[in-house]
């Protein structure tokens, strides 16, 4: 499998995984650092949006008494598996999409879908 170099010279799959390393702070860093690979520009908006979200949404609810505990385990649950998951479908070269933020990325990232920017 080829993978394109990126303006860190780096093989576009290990800026991707990179990108989901750090949670949402190498997403933004990379989004800073990152200006000629798409592929690794969407996974780093895909991670900045995700995991700060979830961050906020864990924060927020830890205000409700006892349930929020519970509830703020179970967003931290669900973001670890999400992370593992974006990290392995980055490396192998997928451009993995979540539901809603996947789009939005895409959005916030070049204005339109990655399919019609590469055509």
């Amino acid at each position: 499998m080829y993978h394109k170099k990126t303006s860190l010279g780096l093989d576009e799959n290990v800026e991707a995984i990179l990108a989901y390393a750090g949670i949402w702070i190498t997403g933004l860093i990379f989004l800073f650092i990152e200006k000629d690979n798409n592929h690794v520009r969407f996974h780093a908006m895909q991670s900045l949006i995700t995991f700060f979200s979830l961050f906020i949404a864990s924060s927020l609810v830890l205000v409700i008494p006892v349930f929020g505990i519970l509830l703020s385990s179970l967003i931290t649950f669900v973001g670890t598996v999400l992370w593992f998951l974006l990290m392995y479908k980055a490396y192998n070269g997928e451009l993995f999409k979540l539901p809603y933020v996947g789009d939005l990325a895409e959005e916030l990232t070049f204005g339109e879908s990655f399919e019609e920017n590469d055509k």
